[in-house]
């Protein structure tokens, strides 16, 4: 991405420049992660300490933006950052009159990532779009009017400790041009004159930011005149040749066994093999550690797709740290092949655990699902989804300590906003695990991790089986809205029906019906929810077959005595 940018500011008739505004380029792969970030505030001027306000939000804004995970959207790191400068401004004033003695501003930022533009706005400031000859307003005023003369701002940065920010997303177009204004510029110029001025002065942004400011004063403005244009001279390339050569930069590892040395990894053994990749026990030869590296198959190296879900393992686990996610460690020596190193766990997977404890006792399975969700919660943190939670992908080590593995399925929202030629299916996971939203290739949520947890966790109370029973249909053509859960109690009848109803909810094919954080589920499983009590409302014959069958039998038994004594007398 490349644009071009212009700023004005000017105290004016006051004696005071009150705005503050600028931008600022992410450096590196803070590019493609976070963009390109622009802000203007405009410090009212019944606040006491208005200009220190604009100036806070800016700096703030534009400085901890670009410190926020890079996994985030960009809509939760800006929230973030916004809720954060807004509670500080309002602790900074006096809660009973902040809007006089406080510090108090609007404030409207752009946001420009991949190919689209996020904007964030509140107050009176302006965001104008210039695109193909013609202007466009993309912000509303939050201004209430009390009289044609009189008006007050309804909302701003400071006022109050909630904040309500306008959000807004739209696609991004060469050619583009963004203006920032305070009141003081917008007030005093028709959007002609504001649309004459940049296209006459496109070759020099600077030259038409003082065009507006100064024209502005020469409107009768006696406010602070300020703004910014910036304009998109290029954007990410969605040429998918391009995307496949920066993806094959480094070629697939050759085929590998005990003794050879990758990049100065000895290999020990091999630890698994599938379709998909190699997983090999080898040592450091520098640290002389064991390490676990994995390989990718040989069988997707013209894949677009594959590779990039590979490369992606790695940079998720090096953004977790988490004593219940496998870690996944940064090359120290230049790398020369595709792979990634991580930590070597010595134990069995939970699958396995589940075949040698097949009826454990509740708290037991407690513990085990509370560990789960401790590193489950670790990427919702970060705004990642593992969208493949199952026992294959969980590791006991030492002492009982549970280890999520294997990341080729996470889905990361900043990463989702960055545009590409190269589909990302949402059809990842394992069938029995994964939730109807994922099967159907929709975009999931924490409620999809949730309802994988929730599986796991009747599967271990239950003595193997699944909410839903065994689902043998294809992924495509299954259809949740048939399927009948069946209550965890017809496996256990140790289960309180308290729990059952936890479990229930944790598996509903609606993630609007499921739990939402991962807390309320853990909570749930200890104590007992009075709007959760399960009710079985399956007919009797499903519910228990043999006593309905045994019913119908003595009621026909009953009958035909009763016919035999009629018949006899």
């Amino acid at each position: 991405m490349q644009i071009s940018s212009g700023i004005f500011s000017d105290k004016g008739k006051k004696q005071e420049n009150q705005d503050s505004l600028g931008v600022r380029l992410g450096s590196g792969s803070l590019l493609q992660t976070k963009g390109v970030a622009a802000a203007i505030a405009d410090g009212v001027s019944s606040s006491e300490h208005g200009a220190e306000a604009s100036s806070a939000c800016v700096l703030g804004f534009l400085s901890d933006y670009f410190s926020t995970p890079e996994s985030w959207s960009v809509k939760k790191s800006v929230e973030q950052v916004c809720t954060a400068l807004n509670g500080w401004l309002y602790r900074q004033g006096d809660a009973l009159t902040a809007a006089h003695r406080g510090r108090v501003t609007t404030f409207s930022a752009l946001v420009f990532k991949s190919t689209t533009a996020h904007l964030f706005h509140v107050g009176d400031s302006r965001i104008y779009r210039i695109r193909q000859g013609m202007i466009e307003q993309l912000t509303v005023d939050h201004r209430t009017w009390i009289s044609s003369e009189k008006s007050y701002l309804s909302r701003a940065m400071g006022v109050d400790t909630h904040l309500q920010i306008d959000y807004s997303r739209s696609a991004l177009e060469i050619g583009d041009v963004y203006l920032l204004s305070t009141d003081g510029v917008h007030d005093f110029l028709t959007e002609d004159e504001v649309l004459a001025i940049v296209l006459s002065s496109q070759k020099d942004l600077n030259k038409a930011t003082e065009l507006l400011g100064r024209q502005a004063l020469d409107h009768g403005s006696l406010d602070n005149v300020s703004c910014q244009l910036l304009r998109i001279d290029e954007l990410p390339s969605q040429d998918v040749d391009e995307v496949y050569s920066q993806l094959t930069e480094l070629p697939f590892p050759p085929d590998l066994s005990e003794g050879h040395i990758l990049d100065g990894y000895k290999i020990v053994r091999e630890l698994h093999a599938s379709n998909r990749s190699q997983l090999y026990l080898a040592i450091d030869s520098d640290t002389g550690l064991h390490i676990a590296l994995k390989t990718p198959s040989v069988n997707y190296e013209d894949d677009p797709a594959y590779i990039e879900r590979f490369t992606m393992e790695e940079w998720v686990g090096r953004r977790i740290d988490n004593a219940h996610v496998l870690k996944v460690y940064e090359p120290t020596r230049r790398r020369r092949f595709l792979y990634h190193v991580a930590e070597y766990l010595q134990g069995p997977t939970l699958r396995q655990w589940m075949h040698d404890n097949p009826a454990p006792e509740l708290e037991e399975v407690r513990g085990i699902i509370e560990q789960v969700a401790s590193g489950l919660q670790s990427f919702h943190r970060l705004e990642m989804l593992h969208q493949d939670l199952k026992p294959e992908n969980i590791i006991i080590g030492n002492q009982g300590s549970l280890k999520i593995v294997d990341f080729g399925s996470v889905k990361v929202a900043g990463i989702a906003e960055i545009d590409t030629p190269i589909y990302r299916s949402n059809l990842l996971g394992t069938k029995n695990y994964s939730s109807p939203e994922n099967l159907a290739d929709q975009p999931g949520s924490n409620a999809s991790d949730i309802y994988s947890l929730g599986v796991i966790t009747y599967e271990m109370l239950s003595g193997g089986k699944l909410p839903y029973g065994e689902i043998t249909s294809n992924k495509s053509k299954i259809n949740f809205k048939k399927l009948r859960y069946i209550p965890c109690r017809d496996h256990n009848e140790d289960i309180p029906a308290w729990l059952d109803g936890a479990l229930k909810k944790s598996v509903s094919p609606g993630p609007e019906n499921r739990y939402h954080e991962l807390s309320e589920f853990l909570y749930d499983l200890r104590n007992p929810n009075s709007s959760l009590n399960f009710i079985d409302q399956r007919p009797l014959i499903e519910r228990h077959p043999v006593k309905f069958w045994q019913g119908v039998s003595a009621f026909l038994a009953i009958v035909i005595f009763t016919l035999l004594f009629v018949s006899s007398t």
